[in-house]
């Protein structure tokens, strides 16, 4: 029997733990890590907060050579070990993906870690994209015991992946305090 996409997914804080929080999605209930400022209103670059609104997952980022491609409706791209994440507000491909030189900055999406092993991408600051603003917003893999992000919504790994199953392009994601 196939599922229908949700419509709506909500993430929150737990009380008295601003880093970690649930995000609820149809009959899933599933404890998150936030970022270590909590949810803020006016994200900015490096500030170590999940940004609130309302976004939309844009795809899936994942490592093709450490796990079985995630079953999802959203597009799907493999992790490869030049790829990585601008965050330089200055530069014209901040907030962007791009291939990355030995030498050259940049959030790279092939960690050593599980971290980025899957990666739902969001719109967080595309469209207008503004410098300083925050960049490399993602639903990601959690650290232990839920540790904080640098302002991602983290999960662990069988929640992520039960979510990448209920969702697509127009599943909307409200992060609220």
């Amino acid at each position: 029997m196939k599922r229908t996409a949700l419509r709506a997914i909500r993430v929150g804080t737990r009380p008295g733990r601003k880093s970690q929080g649930w995000l609820f999605a149809g009959p899933l209930a599933a404890p998150v890590a936030l970022g270590r400022a909590g949810i803020k209103a006016d994200k900015r670059e490096g500030d170590g907060g999940t940004p609130r609104g309302r976004f939309r997952p844009l795809r899936l980022w994942w490592r093709a050579d450490r796990l079985p491609r995630p079953r999802t409706s959203l597009p799907v791209r493999r992790i490869g070990p030049h790829d990585a994440w601008c965050e330089d507000p200055r530069d014209r491909r901040y907030n962007h993906a791009f291939r990355r030189s030995a030498n050259e900055p940049g959030d790279r999406m092939r960690r050593d870690d599980d971290l980025y092993d899957m990666v739902i991408e969001i719109d967080h600051n595309t469209r207008p994209r503004v410098a300083g603003r925050g960049s490399a917003v993602f639903i990601h893999v959690a650290r232990p015991r839920f540790a904080p992000t640098a302002g991602c919504v983290a999960l662990r790994p069988r929640d992520l992946k039960r979510l990448l199953a209920r969702i697509n392009s127009k599943t909307r994601i409200l992060i609220q305090s």
